[in-house]
């Protein structure tokens, strides 16, 4: 009985103590219940009382704004306003008015559901705040059509948590006030689409000259694909990224239930050219320095893509320099400075300033209409020919291998790794030659021999950080012949490379834009970061190999007197396939560039034809760039210092022997010594032997016979040295200018006297580039047949001077001649000291070339 009792009395307490846990557990979970609840309505109030400090600040919807964009101010360098822009261009289109295939196609691009919401789609939002919280915060939009009337009309750009709070809030206001077909039209009216104005009525002429209802379906898809990235979408431009664009409109109206499967596929099949404006019709345009202006804009949407120039009502403080800019487009617009040979031929032109960086000047093309049309300063991507030596072959490989500018390459037949040829120019080689001389005067062999030292990769950063975005390398790249991936480079690049070198080696990206201000006074820097990328003996050492190019190599024409000036040439060539095909005259060209810089600017010209098969650069036209670069340099450097480029202390300078990598010996003639440069403890250390100076002519004598009237000019020399060597015979009388004679392998000359005078007579021994030091005597002649004083100056090698110890007055002629003269009769002319006896002449019968005059 008493294990029963025990065993009922466990199992009561067992029970009781299970009731009250449970009663524990309730508690536990109503209080966290309870605290749950009350976190998220403080949660809630927090964030409604954030909401409401965010918004607290948003503007007030004005119609005025909804409707009309607010036009940007330009101002140049001197801070003086340019123009606006903005506000020239737009047709209002009423919603009625609006075609039924133009709302569809807006709708699939930019809001499918814009009919169901009230201004904030939750559902697209929830899938962007994902993507947000996995990629990173603005990764992607969830944008209405509602808040981008609300952020084009009233916010600023910028991405932030405030920013996106008002939007919320005004376009939930936005909505209560306005119909949905009342905010669809400020839309279609609002949007910006680059050349096209603002709307896309506006845009509808300007690109497909119709009116809005009078638009295709492929034409419809194109604008309504435009405003999500104008610049790059312009079909006047950019036509393949137009039509990729417009492919995906096509297929988001086919998955939305706007079009059908064939509809969709006959518009994707239509070419984005052939709907457009032809060019010759397209409208003019009415914006001041359009090329620089429209690149501003470009500029400006790359670094910020939700800010719109052309309605956020901006401050745009520029680098342009007005005058330059007029001047370029002077230039480029009429004959007047430069001949062009006729309207067709284009050029692009590019003018920085060489130490921030900074664009001065566009040059967009000749003859152009409209405006923000192809700019060929920035848009065109040619191949760059010999101007990309510098930045693939010779930079890094003096940036890498610290060659100095008298490294020697020899231009010999050579070929690619691959096993084929490359030719130079002239098709022709020079033999060996330095860095210097090879660069002046454009040879292709030696840069091919640069490039493959350095190699390809070293070269292909060494360019990249330069600006060149090159994606592949190859050999014929070292020369400019670029291709696969990499289809070319822009006038604006190829400055930017440039103003590198002359800036010490310091690369500030091309820039146009210093400061955009916001409206709400709101300041964004848009300078660039400068960078090191190179060292300063590579600038340095580069920059004074091209001031060559200018001064004596293929540069000459674009030099400018009186400007410490360094460039390049370029020029392309067809293939000989393409030569045949199209039957391409021999010597013509498709593209001719010049690249060059001073220390205060760097200007970049191209020059060719749209259609480089059916026209070509041929004879002098190859010069116009050339003759541009000239032209604008010598303008926008009047009244400029024009310093020159400071040599750095990481440089020295060291006399080569030419041809050679050896220092110059003390017997190298100075016509073949050459001063160049080295990298600082990189110099060359071994003394050229090729050279030693020859022993000078012995036992110069001069005789003068009277019966004949004939100065007889002997000398000796060591024979053990004589194998080809040949004498230069110089003379002079009364200290009067003196002059070469004659070079002969003999020792003896003859030569016809004049009447009375002192002859001064040099010999020196000469052999290929050898030399020796000059032999010297002098003979005095005091009348046709009177005395004559022959006197050695003492540096005939071998033979002492024996004057006699009493020096004779000039004027007492006859008596005791030296040793060195022969005397009439017993006189020995052999140097042996004697005196002659009597004598008013010296004696000898020496052979000589008669007839030359002292």
């Amino acid at each position: 009985m008493a294990e029963k009792y025990q065993t009922r009395e466990e199992r009561r307490k067992q029970l009781s103590n299970q009731q009250k846990g449970k009663k524990q557990s309730k508690n536990i979970f109503k209080r966290i219940l309870l605290i749950l609840v009350g976190l998220g309505v403080a949660g809630m109030l927090v964030g409604v009382a954030a909401f409401a400090f965010m918004v607290k600040d948003a503007p007030k919807l004005d119609e005025k704004l909804l409707k009309d964009p607010i036009s940007s101010q330009l101002y140049d360098l001197d801070k003086k306003p340019i123009t606006e822009i903005g506000s020239e261009k737009r047709d209002y289109v009423n919603y009625e008015d609006i075609p039924k295939n133009v709302e569809e196609a807006i709708l699939a691009t930019e809001d499918v559901r814009f009919y169901k919401h009230h201004g904030i789609d939750f559902k697209r939002l929830g899938g962007a705040v994902i993507a947000n919280i996995t990629r990173g915060f603005g990764a992607e939009g969830a944008s209405t059509i509602t808040q981008q009337v609300v952020k084009n009309s009233f916010l600023t750009p910028e991405k932030t948590l405030s920013r996106k709070a008002q939007e919320a809030w005004l376009a939930f206001q936005l909505e209560r006030k306005y119909s949905k077909e009342q905010i669809f039209e400020m839309y279609v009216n609002k949007v910006w689409l680059d050349s096209g104005g603002h709307g896309i009525a506006t845009g509808a002429k300007v690109y497909f000259g119709k009116e809005l209802d009078e638009l295709t379906l492929p034409e419809t898809a194109l604008l309504a694909g435009m405003p999500q990235s104008p610049a790059n979408y312009n079909p006047f431009k950019h036509p393949d990224r137009a039509e990729k664009r417009r492919n995906i409109v096509l297929s988001l109206m086919h998955q939305h239930g706007f079009i059908t499967k064939d509809e969709m596929e006959k518009a994707k099949a239509v070419d984005v050219t052939s709907t457009l404006v032809p060019e010759e019709h397209r409208q003019n345009g009415d914006i001041p320095y359009d090329a620089f202006i429209g690149h501003v804009v470009k500029e400006i949407k790359e670094k910020y893509p939700d800010i719109d120039p052309f309605s956020d009502g901006l401050k745009i403080y520029t680098t342009l320099d007005t005058s330059a800019q007029e001047y370029v487009e002077k230039i480029l617009n009429s004959d007047e400075i430069v001949k062009y040979p006729d309207e067709k031929l284009q050029a692009g032109i590019t003018l920085l300033d060489t130490t921030t960086g900074q664009i001065r000047a566009l040059g967009g093309g000749r003859n152009q209409t409209g405006d923000f049309g192809f700019n060929y300063a920035t848009d065109a991507k040619r191949q760059p020919g010999s101007t990309i030596k510098p930045i693939l072959d010779y930079g890094p490989a003096i940036e890498h291998l610290k060659w100095g500018t008298y490294y020697t390459l020899e231009d010999k037949p050579y070929t690619y790794s691959t096993g084929d040829k490359i030719n130079n120019w002239d098709n022709k080689h020079m033999g060996v030659m330095s860095i210097r001389t090879a660069l002046a005067l454009s040879r292709n062999i030696p840069a091919l021999q640069a490039f493959q030292a350095v190699g390809g990769e070293k070269a292909k950063q060494f360019a990249i950080n330069l600006g060149i975005p090159l994606k592949e390398i190859h050999e014929s790249y070292s020369i400019g012949g670029f291709g696969g991936k990499d289809k070319g480079v822009s006038s604006l690049e190829m400055a930017g490379a440039y103003s590198a070198f002359g800036n010490n080696g310091y690369y500030t990206k091309p820039y146009s834009v210093i400061e955009i201000v916001l409206r709400d006074g709101t300041k964004l820097d848009m300078k660039p970061e400068t960078k090191v990328v190179m060292q300063d003996y590579t600038a340095f050492m580069i920059t004074d190999m091209l001031k060559d190019v200018v001064r004596s190599g293929t540069g000459k024409k674009a030099n400018v007197p009186g400007l410490h000036l360094a460039g390049k040439t370029g020029t392309t060539n067809y293939s000989d396939e393409d030569k045949k095909k199209f039957n391409i005259p021999r010597g013509a060209v498709p593209d001719a560039w010049f690249v060059g810089y001073t220390t205060n600017y760097t200007a970049a010209i191209w020059t060719g034809y749209d259609k480089k098969y059916e026209n070509f650069l041929v004879g002098d036209d190859q010069k116009i760039a050339q003759k541009l670069f000239k032209n604008i340099m010598e303008n926008v450097s009047e009244g400029k210092e024009k310093s020159d480029f400071k040599v750095p202390n990481s440089v020295e300078k060291v006399k080569i022997e030419k041809g050679t990598t050896k220092l110059a010996s003390e017997f190298t003639p100075e016509n073949l010594i050459v001063t160049e440069y080295a990298v600082k403890g990189h110099a060359p250390t071994e003394v050229s032997e090729k050279y030693h100076k020859l022993p000078a002519p012995i036992g110069l004598h001069a005789n003068f016979e009277a019966d004949k009237n004939e100065i007889v000019l002997t000398w000796d020399y060591d024979n053990e040295n004589s194998e080809g060597i040949e004498f230069e015979v110089y003379a002079s009388k009364d200290n009067g200018a003196e002059e070469l004679l004659t070079v002969i392998p003999d020792k003896t000359i003859r030569l016809k006297a004049e009447n009375g005078g002192t002859y001064s007579f040099k010999v020196i021994a000469v052999r290929d580039d050898l030399r020796s030091d000059p032999a010297t005597t002098t003979l005095r002649v005091t009348a046709p047949s009177d005395v004559i004083e022959d006197e050695d100056d003492g540096q005939n090698e071998g033979v002492p001077d024996q004057d006699n110890e009493q020096d004779q007055d000039e004027d007492n002629i006859p008596g005791n001649n030296n040793g060195n003269q022969g005397g009439n009769g017993n006189g020995n002319s052999n140097g042996n000291g004697q005196p002659g006896q009597g004598g008013n002449t010296g004696g000898g019968n020496q052979g000589g070339n008669n007839g030359n005059r002292p």
